[in-house]
């Protein structure tokens, strides 16, 4: 995008409240004047008396309150207009909204500027720290203890919330369950627009402005393996690429986005589908493809098993099988712009022969794709979901521990300049590698006991001196029952990025009778400078000092009122983690699928006074 486009955008989103105020002269002078400027002022406000007033209460009043039946003619934007005017001040607290949690206001530009405070994609930078500066927080430690509830945001008809936010130029982009897409005002929660899509999105969403267009963009994939660009402002679709034509394909890392190309991850749940005697187990292989941001049209696809799966036998009930299949990318790819790399970390095989790449840290050539390194950290991981069933037909023969990675690696620069790859693991290891010396294992810390739902699951956080890694471990009842086991599992540790060594652990914090509870932090880990933000599967989410002193907590399981007037309850935090810009915290909460409370909500914090 131009210089002159970008500029032209930020004219646009400076010079609102003038046009507001411009516009809101005209109505006044026709529908208003008569009674406030003239004889009728010692019945009703005069405009002194007007410009004392707030934004918010004029525009309350012309729209529910004494005024709401002389302007029941006048339109949302017009009562906005004649607010502005008459007050000469625009709200304070976002952009208000209508009954049906819809923006009451039209908004042809960005609330805020686009260079301000923002999270954007997963991990937050191309690195994938999930470390937010205090410049782009705009909250600081002693604020912690002070935040509120400021707004919930419920998602229609869906039990379960798993995509975290993205927050830019006062706009939030966040993908639903519900399949479809939401832009919300950041502040107040109302909803600008919605873009319903062929299936579900999980994965974060990443904004930059369009190559080669004045279009701002937000990309993002969704549970069919489709990757979107679509405007920013308008919710108008720009291109859609299916990224991988096999049945079982999704996207559930973000795609990230680097020198107008989108580097995009490639999962599938052919690990469940293969649980089925019937089922020719298993084909599926985990790629990256590389994406023109502009056109969507595909630069290159690496594949994460470069030998295409062939017949290896028939399983005891006739049905053909083959091999080697799996390594899927389950999160955000890492850019090393250094190196000219981009990082993903792959799941188990799905089948015999087990792959070398599985289970495994890959380095792939941002030009070409072409592989430069790997690292695995578990061989012989061939595992399905059979392999816990009582039919366990398709799991390979000496099946795995099924202790893939789920979460990106985190490329972080120590203070003395060495840099180094870290990345928590479901074994329950945390591992460093050096990205400058072919992936070479740096050091290895236990955190966790690790399982299919142990150890580290979907994120970590990284400074430069510290690695934030929460512990899952979730177990469940040995009855049958598949209830969570209340006494297992959790703990968040601080590990030294130059040695490994632990240098903070919180112990895991009991449930007590608290049903469908487990101590577990699955969440993702978010960090801001000296606080570290942990969901748990309990439904708490917590603010931690560095040295590990509980500083906040509030308890998500629960019922909210929705500012889009959805039915609206939290529950297990699971998945995402919190995103912090701009003075508010944002957070999900809700999620089922491991026996945990389910919900549906998007919490968004701010930090009040005592």
């Amino acid at each position: 995008m131009s210089v002159r486009a970008v500029l032209a955008a930020l004219l646009i989103w400076c010079s609102a409240p003038a046009l507001a105020q411009q516009d809101g002269a005209a109505l006044y002078a026709t529908h208003c004047a008569q009674c406030h400027d003239g004889d009728a002022q010692a019945r009703v406000p005069g405009r002194v008396a007007l410009q004392a007033m707030s934004f918010d209460h004029v525009l309350g009043a012309l729209t529910s309150g004494s005024m709401a039946a002389m302007a029941k003619d006048r339109s949302d934007a017009e009562r906005r207009a004649i607010a502005s005017f008459v007050t000469g001040k625009i709200a304070a607290d976002g952009v208000a909204a209508d009954a049906d949690g819809r923006c009451a206001q039209q908004v042809s530009g960005f609330p805020q500027a686009l260079d301000g405070p923002r999270w954007n994609g997963w991990g937050v930078d191309a690195g994938n720290s999930r470390f937010q500066p205090a410049d782009m927080a705009g909250l600081t430690a002693a604020q912690v203890p002070h935040l509120r509830l400021k707004w919930a945001y419920a998602f229609p008809g869906s039990s379960v919330s798993f995509a975290p936010p993205t927050i830019v130029g006062g706009l939030l982009f966040i993908g639903g369950p519900d399949r479809t897409v939401h832009a919300l005002d950041a502040r107040s929660g109302c909803t600008l627009w919605t873009l319903a899509l062929d299936a579900a999105v999980r994965a974060a969403v990443s904004f930059a402005p369009l190559p080669g267009s004045d279009q701002f963009a937000i990309f993002f994939g969704d549970l069919r393996a489709n990757a979107y660009a679509v405007n920013a402002l308008t919710g108008a679709l720009i291109w859609k690429t299916k990224v991988e034509e096999h049945a079982a394909a999704r996207i559930t890392g973000a795609p990230t986005l680097h020198a107008g190309v989108l580097y995009v991850p490639v999962s599938s749940i052919e690990e469940a589908a293969g649980s089925q005697a019937s089922y020719e187990c298993c084909t599926f292989r985990g790629s990256v493809v590389a994406l023109d941001a502009a056109t969507g049209k595909t630069i290159w696809q690496a594949y994460t098993i470069p030998e295409v799966p062939h017949p290896t036998g028939k399983n005891a009930r006739g049905t053909q099988l083959f091999g080697p299949s799996g390594a899927a990318i389950w999160s955000a790819p890492t850019i090393d712009a250094k190196r000219n790399a981009v990082y993903v970390a792959t799941s188990n095989s799905y089948s015999n022969p087990p792959a070398a790449t599985a289970d495994a840290i890959l380095a792939f050539e941002l030009a070409t794709g072409k592989l430069l390194w790997k690292q695995q950290a578990t061989p012989k991981d061939a595992f399905v979901v059979a392999c816990f069933t009582a039919d366990k037909t398709n799991c390979p023969e000496e099946h795995g521990p099924d202790h893939d990675f789920g979460q990106s690696p985190i490329l972080a620069t120590l203070r003395d300049g060495r840099r180094v790859l870290a990345i928590a693991q479901k074994s329950g290891v945390v591992h460093a590698l050096d990205p400058d010396d072919g992936g070479k294992i740096l050091w290895q810390t236990r955190i966790g006991k690790g399982g299919s739902l142990g150890g580290s699951e979907w994120g970590s956080a990284a400074d430069g001196e510290r690695i934030y890694v929460a512990n899952s471990d979730v177990r469940f009842k040995r009855d049958g029952t598949r209830q969570l086991d209340s006494t297992q599992g959790g703990g968040l540790f601080g590990l030294d990025l130059a040695s490994g060594k632990v240098v903070m652990e919180v112990p895991p914090v009991a449930c007590g009778d608290r049903p469908q509870c487990s101590p577990a932090l699955s969440a993702a880990v978010s960090l801001i400078p000296g606080v570290v933000f942990s969901g748990g599967v309990s439904g708490f989410l917590r603010a931690y000092a560095t040295d590990g002193k509980l500083l906040w907590e509030f308890d998500t399981a629960q019922d909210f009122k929705a500012v889009n007037s959805v039915p609206a309850h939290g529950g297990a935090i699971d998945g995402p983690g919190p995103v912090i810009a701009g003075g508010m915290l944002y957070t999900n909460s809700g999620y089922g699928q491991w026996s945990g409370v389910a919900g549906n909500v998007l919490l968004a914090f701010e930090a009040g006074t005592e």
